[in-house]
């Protein structure tokens, strides 16, 4: 999670007090409240929360969701946003669907599990990520090339996703995938760690490697802290952009078959706050949306805060619907405190 610069005597209009709350606020904050949320509904309902079976379903639970997140960050880092990857993971889990109910010879109204092996399995996987990595490169080139406001054009593909997606079935979920993706990946494991935890972590992993380690890397936050100077710069900002949001899509191709691996079905209905969720997990985990700042470490605790709450409150007893509530608070306070930190910067 990135750390807050320290502060400087503004020179000014500084405001001492928000200095104040910014040094103690800026930096880990949030991975506090994340260890203080365990710390309380471990102390209030150990045998409960602290299982070992719920602590794997909470895991699960954030697997698809940090594997979306992790391109929501490189896209935010970069100064924009994407509120299509909920519909794009929707149409890729339908394309690859239909193309292993195809390879296994079943027909069109099965139900179920078919035979397909991890041949079948493994096309199923290129052509989602493909048609991820479609949707993304479209939004990159909009965005890039047309300079259409990146809000309008991940608005626009969200629905042209989503509507072709429906096109394709008819509004009807593909429910039948192989047996062996549905086994192997949405409820199998390796040494007791379930499968889809595994590749959203490799997934994390990978993301932090190149977001941190790597000259793409050092290119996205340039273009997130200030397009004009960075294309001075020399870097081919139009091509980063495009790659940027190629990459959020074909993550989202990859959460695609994890979630047709988990529910063994597309899930047509079931996405549409996908894009939300990602953008308070990439905010919460001290992402700011005005670019140039952020971590992959800080979105995978974004993530966890809103399924840990949820988790705790059904434990409790307390009606889930409180967990909205305090997600969308905490959501205020994190872009609160994002000001705080980019006034203080400002000054200094």
């Amino acid at each position: 999670m990135t750390v807050a610069a320290p502060f400087h005597e503004a020179e000014g209009e500084a405001d001492p007090a928000m200095e104040r709350w910014g040094r103690l606020l800026g930096g880990g904050w949030i991975v506090l409240l994340l260890i203080g949320l365990v710390l309380v509904f471990g102390l209030l309902r150990p045998a409960q929360f602290g299982s070992t079976y719920n602590l794997s379903m909470l895991a699960v639970n954030a697997a698809i969701l940090l594997v979306l997140s992790v391109g929501q960050t490189f896209v935010i880092i970069a100064a924009g946003i994407d509120l299509s990857v909920g519909a794009v993971l929707v149409f890729a889990s339908i394309t690859s669907a239909q193309v292993m109910l195809h390879m296994s010879g079943a027909p069109g109204s099965t139900y179920g599990t078919t035979q397909g092996g991890w041949g079948v399995v493994a096309a199923g996987l290129a052509v989602a990520l493909l048609s991820g990595a479609f949707w993304g490169a479209i939004n990159g080139i909009l965005v890039a090339v047309a300079r259409i406001p990146a809000l309008i054009v991940t608005l626009g593909t969200f629905g042209m996703a989503l509507g072709f997606a429906q096109l394709l079935t008819n509004g009807v979920d593909v429910r039948a995938v192989p047996e062996t993706l549905v086994e192997g990946i949405g409820s199998g494991a390796v040494a007791g760690i379930p499968m889809l935890v595994l590749i959203a972590a490799a997934a994390a992993a990978v993301g932090a490697v190149v977001l941190h380690l790597t000259r793409f890397g050092v290119h996205v936050f340039a273009v997130g802290s200030d397009r004009e100077a960075a294309r001075r710069a020399g870097i081919d900002v139009r091509g980063r952009l495009i790659a940027i949001y190629t990459l959020s899509g074909t993550l989202a191709g990859l959460a695609a078959m994890m979630s047709t691996a988990r529910y063994a079905t597309t899930t047509i209905g079931g996405h549409a706050l996908d894009s939300l969720g990602t953008i308070s997990a990439v905010v919460l985990g001290g992402t700011s949306l005005f670019g140039g700042i952020g971590s992959i470490i800080g979105t995978v605790v974004g993530v966890f805060i809103p399924i840990v709450l949820l988790n705790g409150f059904v434990i409790l007893g307390i009606p889930p619907f409180w967990q909205t509530v305090a997600t969308g608070a905490v959501l205020i306070l994190a872009v609160w405190i994002d000001q705080l930190k980019r006034r203080a910067r400002e000054h200094r």
